[in-house]
């Protein structure tokens, strides 16, 4: 009899649930390019088509598989975009998905929310009216 853990589920050997201990895995989302640049520090730049991505696994936030897209992955630069930004004919990023701003924007820690929760519960009509009918 074989050990699932070591065979995986489909019995092929090398991917079993204990390679996943070893891969880190992360809240902050990262970002993968369709293009990269080299800056003037050499460090690769994202460029072209930019989404969130989280490290450790094989998709975008939006998404789309990072192998079939051909997706460049930069865990050392973080998503931090905003729907507010504008970008530039000079920004070696051309587009940034809308998807994976909306998805990213509710991961975002210290950030403040759009809304404020006054109340927990709605005050009871019923109740008011009994007092002032008197």
């Amino acid at each position: 009899m074989t050990d699932v853990a070591t065979t995986g589920a489909a019995g092929m050997g090398g991917w079993a649930w204990g390679n996943r201990a070893r891969m880190r895995m992360s809240s902050t989302p990262a970002v993968a390019a369709s293009g990269e640049e080299t800056g003037p520090d050499g460090v690769r730049d994202p460029a072209g088509e930019v989404h969130a991505w989280l490290p450790g696994q094989n998709q975008t936030v939006c998404g789309l598989p990072l192998s079939r897209t051909r997706l460049r992955r930069f865990p050392h630069v973080r998503f931090e975009y905003a729907s507010t930004d504008v970008l530039t004919e000079a920004d070696p990023v051309g587009r940034i998905c809308p998807r994976c701003l909306a998805a990213s924007d509710g991961r975002r820690r210290g950030g403040k929310q759009s809304w404020v929760r006054d109340s927990p519960r709605p005050r009871r009509r019923r109740a008011a009216a009994r007092l002032t009918r008197g």
